[in-house]
């Protein structure tokens, strides 16, 4: 199946309300599990930079996991900033993590090296993928940590479908229909080691970790 690209952000409200009150706990968790798995008995402390940060589910996890970090969230939508935002101040967490609006290559973003750099769904809704792995070259020193994961596409409509009806059928229709065009629009493991060739991050490693997830990590 060819890949059919997606909006890049996710702008309208009610889109961005609806995917903030869904429950991802089993997806939003990977990252701190692959964390734990391939860096094991790391704390990992400093300046996180979280990609695509979308609501901020992740930078929160992040932040409660590692007490000594600091996190950076930046994401395209003003939408997803906002409810990011509202839940730090509801968590007073205002001094451990930060929001910014930014599309990334053109945002700034404010230091030039994180201890980490994690992102989580971002990878698909981007048309040049190039960009997510030029913004990490550029942000990271060599021991920084990567972790990005993404979902990775199915062979056929057909799979997509039935992956929808069985991980997001009781969700609203908004969820279900924004998850299948993800998968759609998301690359297949393969394609994702070919970029990171194109890009010069050999080094990083892919690792199919659930059914419709993967991980790039190093």
């Amino acid at each position: 199946m060819q890949r059919i690209i997606e909006p890049e952000l996710m702008t309208d409200k009610a889109q961005a309300e609806a995917y903030a009150a869904a429950n991802f706990e089993q997806s939003d968790k990977l990252i701190i599990e692959a964390i734990e798995l391939h860096f094991p008995g790391t704390e990992i402390k400093g300046s996180i930079l979280d990609l695509g940060c979308g609501p901020g589910n992740i930078s929160f996890q992040v932040a409660k996991r590692f007490p000594d970090c600091s996190v950076l969230g930046i994401d395209g939508s003003t939408e997803m900033i906002r409810l990011a935002n509202e839940r730090r101040l509801r968590e007073q967490l205002q001094d451990r993590i930060t929001f910014i609006t930014g599309i990334i290559p053109d945002t700034t973003i404010p230091q030039a090296h994180y201890s980490a750099i994690i992102s989580n769904s971002l990878l698909h809704h981007l048309h040049n993928p190039e960009v997510l792995w030029n913004t990490i070259k550029q942000n990271a020193s060599p021991n920084t940590k990567i972790m990005v994961i993404d979902l990775f596409r199915p062979a056929s409509e057909e799979d997509a479908l039935s992956t929808v009806k069985r991980y997001s059928g009781n969700e609203p229709e908004i969820l279900q229909h924004d998850f299948y065009h993800s998968l759609l629009a998301a690359f297949t493991p393969v394609e994702i080691e070919q970029q990171l060739v194109c890009a010069g991050l050999t080094e990083l490693k892919v690792k199919i970790i659930t059914d419709r997830h993967v991980l790039i990590y190093g």
